[in-house]
């Protein structure tokens, strides 16, 4: 990995991705197709993969800044002013005003499993362009974030500019160019995103059947590999460890790999090693399933002292 830019004046955590307004509505199941389903009840949350996980490491110590785009409306001016409570540096987010902020319908059935369904709106014309113009606030980051709800041109150029570590989530899951893995340093997918990277025909189910997809990826990065209640696996040249998740009563699985790659954000900016910091994060994931929603299920480090002593 590259050495960490060590300007005590700049973000440690640069995330570049998407702002979002989720509404989600619970179900007892989710629909099948051509299925309507009645929801029991219904509520609106900020979100985002990218605003999540910009609060997820802010949340624990990190100082974060956010490069995203909004529109020019009422969700728009909502969504800043809760990322600017969290503290986070607003300086790169674009408010556009030709298209509306992008919306994420979440439903979530009685064992906290979801289906998401995303339209991007001004999130999704994030550009390489507009990267380039806050170029200075990627550059000088100890750790760049990013996954794939904006446009992976974007993407592409954030990781280019970056002299510090760069942390991809691929979600989205979809195949990633060389050009975008050749500058990634932690790769972390889930079981479905790793199965679409590797071109799998379907998706793993044992730690075995994980680690023999992620072993050509470990070669060229380090590979996190997030399990759901089963914790992670990493992977790194010849070393491989599994994480176990702790048992918890789960109500919403709704943005726990994003608590989970925003405290692996913010342990590496702090300078600490992947494998060390993978337990606070794993546990940071579990604990954000026992809260309904994404951005207000995140744990803070008072949160995690708790739950990690109990």
């Amino acid at each position: 990995m590259p050495a960490t830019n060590s300007s005590a004046d700049a973000p440690t955590v640069v995330v570049v991705g998407s702002i979002h307004q989720d509404l989600i509505v619970n179900v007892t199941a989710l629909p099948q197709p051509g299925e309507t389903v009645i929801g029991t009840r219904h509520f609106r949350s900020p979100g985002g993969k990218g605003a999540n996980q910009a609060v997820a490491a802010s949340r624990l110590g990190a100082t974060v800044a956010m490069l995203g785009q909004v529109g020019d409306d009422p969700d728009g001016v909502s969504l800043r002013s809760g990322l600017e409570e969290e503290g986070i540096d607003l300086t790169g987010v674009v408010v556009d005003d030709h298209l509306a902020t992008g919306l994420a319908v979440v439903t979530v059935d009685d064992h906290g499993e979801n289906a998401i369904v995303v339209s991007p709106g001004a999130s999704g014309a994030l550009s390489a362009a507009t990267v380039g113009i806050h170029g200075d606030l990627v550059r000088k980051a100890r750790v760049v974030l990013m996954q794939l709800e904006v446009d992976i041109s974007a993407v592409i150029a954030a990781a280019e500019l970056a002299t510090g570590i760069v942390v991809l989530n691929p979600a989205p899951a979809q195949r990633l160019p060389d050009t975008l893995l050749d500058r990634v340093d932690v790769l972390v997918p889930n079981r479905v995103e790793l199965a679409r990277i590797t071109g799998a025909d379907r998706q793993p189910t044992t730690l075995g059947e994980v680690e023999d997809l992620a072993r050509p990826l470990g070669d060229r990065c380090a590979v996190v590999v997030t399990l759901g209640p089963q914790g992670a696996l990493a992977l790194r040249n010849e070393r491989v460890h599994h994480f176990p998740a702790p048992v918890v009563d789960t109500i919403d699985t709704t943005g726990a790999g994003d608590a989970l790659c925003g405290a692996l954000s913010a342990g590496i900016a702090e300078g600490a090693d992947l494998f060390e910091t993978l337990p606070l994060a794993v546990n940071a994931a579990a604990l954000s399933t026992t809260r309904a929603g994404a951005q207000t299920s995140l744990p803070r480090q008072s949160d995690l002292a708790r739950f990690s002593s109990s």
